[in-house]
């Protein structure tokens, strides 16, 4: 049926040839979509325009105006007609009249009506004091009548809007956010209500009301497709039930994706939460770019006034290699080129997640469009920001979502395609399964503390179900899947197993605590085989309490906990062996040889800077992952301070370190019995080049004769520049490891790295009078893994009350 078609029907703009008209439109198959929208927008607007020709009769100053989503052209089946009828004020009882004539053969038809009458005075009054009544008239449109009232009431409308946007904007920010807080997110919900819903069609509206005041604007790309899509879902949810409903109910789901044309009610489900993740992100987007303008003007004129009217400098402070914060997001800096730098999508996204900020929407667009893929396996550095990323805790939901929302995820992770937007019918759940896994990994890095290898905790728990896009048992699919992304981001063998036996047994524990019989030794034993070590026993205990955590409150309980807890102690029972001793060094090399004769012969520290030695035959067939930084060699004549002297000294000179290891090494007898330490560190820069060899000898000299206060310019440096305020990290743990060696008191650190942690380490030793004989240091993403083999002054290990102390002490000046 064409437009005109319609017209010729309703000519007499009574009811009844509307309602034929209408009910036609509405059933025509071939019609769906905006043009059903546009051809029932413009059948009523003829229908009302006629009604109210025949009854204004010679009436003048006064015109009928639509509004709302009726004002932008766009009716659903079951949409209320927002309508306007305005006045000059010059004759209030014929305007009274005409009124009932227009409104009650719009009820007697049965259509939901949200009717006024008013001045352009009143209508823009009663705008400045209801927001809601400002953002419909925005949307005002002529329908019959006065046109020079409407357009006066339009112009002025939208310059009110645009003067007191600096006020209305944030008074609106805050309606999104009280709408979002009631009705929940649209993109995780199983029966959403397609309006009210954060990411639903009343954001997609306020949208369109930030750009209208031209303070801001939103990402345009997709923001359309999304909205109609919505509009579209809502249309079949109102012919399939025939009410005026904007809640996508379960019952309704089948026939609304049928009405679609859609597979079936997953299908529909997640088309929803795509086109609602569009819109929230854009809002974000969006309302951080309204605030930061609104902040940028309230402090501009001051900046002129001290600047003598120049115009202000943009701060931009260094947060990695290539990645700056400037005016509260992470951007780009000037030099950064992500065409030659694959790792930077994921440096970038560390760095934001653990200063706790977003990243720009600038940056995110431009490396999606200029980065090269990743080469497989991963080059190390990219492991460890991706491990950084998901240890980050809350902010790393923003960050991700950025990344994602531009297709990076995707690109960098092919196998989260099948599960992005995936929904879970499934009472307990309270996400879907992208978004489970990053509350999972969330939720892990609050207990990366109980673990021995918080990267393995930390990813097993963004893969333990990314086998839910495939068919069959998930735990199974997700083990292949696992088992294949831990190679291709470029973890070692023995890793990739344990990652896939995570992956395959992450119900494991749950499942056998609340269903099986734990005094029956067959169900501890099946366990213990499934597990395998004490040590993934410690990573899958941590990943069932994340993954329980994350999947909603009714998953997880106190005596849940027990239960699970119950069965690990049991489990570890039967996996303990005998006290692992600390292993043996291996011979030295003869470059370390070399080094260290030559410290003891001229009594003076040794360092040697190696971009990255040959690996060894062995290394080669073992398919070792590329190391992290570059190789320091250190040969110091032993002797009080020295751990801490290095420590400081790198953090001075901005080295992260990635990993360490101390030791003693005798000398040949035929130079002369005597000790030398050697310090084999991986260290990388923070970001810029590394310092020259040289350099880092003298100020290691310095620092062991007390010339150089490494103290003092750490904390200059932390003055100068203050840490942001990101992510708050789960405490330090220090403990004493039980019977681990014979020969020394074994003391394990687990914290967040930092600058200066190693430094704040050796000196809290070094105050305890206690004797490092060797340690072993390992930095996994933001978390460093330390053991340090201590004794006495004798060489003999401490007694556990000392043991026991020192360690007390320790955590007490890493929490300081």
């Amino acid at each position: 049926m064409t437009g005109t078609n319609v017209r010729k029907e309703t000519d007499d703009s009574g009811p009844g040839g509307y309602a034929a008209a209408r009910l036609r439109l509405l059933t025509e198959e071939a019609r769906s979509g905006p043009p059903r929208r546009s051809a029932l927008a413009e059948l009523t607007d003829d229908w009302l325009s006629g009604l109210f020709t025949a009854a204004a009769g010679g009436l003048r100053g006064v015109s009928l105006v639509a509004v709302g989503g009726y004002g932008r052209g766009e009716l659903s089946p079951r949409s209320d007609l927002d309508l306007l009828l305005l006045h000059d004020g010059g004759d209030p009882g014929a305007v009274a009249a005409l009124a009932d004539r227009l409104w009650y053969p719009v009820w007697d038809l049965g259509l939901a009506l949200d009717h006024s009458v008013r001045t352009p005075a009143e209508a823009r009054r009663t705008a400045g004091e209801d927001l809601k009544v400002q953002l419909g008239l925005l949307d005002a449109r002529h329908l019959a009548g006065d046109l020079g009232l409407t357009a006066g009431l339009r112009t002025a409308v939208l310059a009110d809007w645009r003067n007191q946007a600096p006020k209305r904007l944030p008074e609106l920010q805050e309606l999104c956010a009280e709408r979002a807080e009631r009705q929940g997110e649209l993109q995780y919900l199983l029966e959403p209500d397609l309006k009210e819903a954060r990411g639903g069609l009343r954001d997609a509206t306020a949208l369109r009301a930030v750009a209208a005041s031209w303070l801001a604007d939103a990402p345009r790309e997709g923001l359309a497709d999304a909205r109609r899509h919505l509009l579209d879902v809502r249309d079949a949810l109102h012919l399939a039930t025939g009410r005026a409903t904007d809640r996508l109910a379960l019952q309704e789901q089948d026939q609304v994706a049928a009405g679609l044309g859609l597979l079936d009610a997953d299908t529909l489900l997640r088309q929803v939460y795509e086109a609602a993740r569009v819109i929230s992100y854009a809002s974000d987007v969006t309302w951080r770019e309204v605030g930061r303008v609104l902040r940028s003007r309230a402090v501009r004129p001051r900046l002129r006034a001290m600047l003598g009217g120049g115009k202000p400098v943009t701060e931009r402070s260094p947060l990695a290699e290539g990645v700056v914060e400037q005016d509260g997001e992470v951007v780009l800096a000037r030099a950064a080129r992500p065409e030659r730098d694959p790792v930077l999508p994921l440096r970038a996204a560390a760095a934001a997640a653990q200063a706790g900020l977003p990243l720009s929407l600038h940056a995110v667009r431009r490396m999606a469009a200029t980065t090269r893929p990743l080469p497989t396996p991963w080059p190390a550095e990219a492991r460890e920001q991706l491990v950084t990323l998901l240890g980050s805790g809350r902010p790393t939901i923003d960050v991700w979502e950025a990344l994602e929302a531009e297709g990076l995820i995707s690109r960098l992770l092919p196998d989260w395609e099948r599960v992005r937007c995936r929904p879970q019918r499934n009472a307990v759940h309270i996400w879907t399964v992208d978004r489970h896994l990053i509350e999972t990994a969330v939720r892990a890095s609050e207990l990366t503390r109980r673990v021995s290898r918080p990267d393995l905790l930390l990813v097993s728990a963004l893969l333990h179900d990314i086998g839910k896009g495939w068919p069959g048992d998930h735990s199974v699919a997700g083990e292949i899947i696992a088992k294949d992304v831990a190679m291709r981001i470029g973890f070692d063998r023995a890793d990739v197993t344990v990652l896939s036996t995570l992956v395959r047994h992450h119900l494991l524990l749950i499942e056998t605590a609340t269903r099986r019989d734990l005094d029956d030794p067959a169900t501890v034993h099946s366990v213990a085989e499934a597990v395998g070590s004490q040590s993934t026993l410690e990573l899958l205990h941590a990943l069932t309490e994340a993954d329980a955590l994350a999947t909603g409150p009714a998953a997880w309980s106190s005596w849940r906990g027990s239960l699970v807890a119950d069965l690990v102690r049991r489990v570890a029972a039967v996996l303990a062996g005998d006290a692992v001793e600390e292993p043996e060094p291996a011979a030295p090399t003869a470059e370390q040889e070399r080094l260290a004769i030559e410290a003891f012969r001229t009594g003076s520290p040794v360092l040697a800077l190696r971009a990255q030695p040959e690996p060894a035959p062995e290394e080669e067939a073992q398919g070792e992952p590329e190391p992290l930084g570059v190789e320091l060699l250190i040969a110091v004549p032993d002797q009080p301070g020295v751990l801490p002297a290095v420590a400081g000294v790198l953090a001075v000179h901005r080295l992260t370190v990635r990993t360490a290891g101390l030791r003693a090494l005798r000398l040949p007898h035929d130079v002369e019995d005597a000790s030398v330490l050697l310090l084999n560190w991986r260290v990388a820069a923070e970001y810029g080049s590394l310092p020259q060899a040289t350099r880092l000898r003298a100020d290691l000299v310095r620092a062991l004769d007390g010339s150089l206060d490494i103290a003092g310019r750490l904390a200059e440096r932390d003055a100068a520049y203050p840490r942001r305020r990101g992510w708050v990290a789960p405490p330090p743990r220090v403990t004493v490891a039980p019977a681990a060696s014979h020969h020394a008191t074994v003391i394990e650190v687990r914290a967040q790295d930092a600058p200066g942690l190693l430094f704040r380490i050796g000196m809290a030793l070094e105050k305890a009078a206690v004797r490092v004989r060797s340690m072993h240091v390992s930095t996994l993403g933001s978390n460093a893994v330390d053991a340090f083999y201590v004794t006495t002054g004798t060489g003999a290990p401490l007694p556990p009350e000392d043991a026991a102390s020192t360690a007390k002490v320790l955590e007490e000046t890493l929490r300081g």
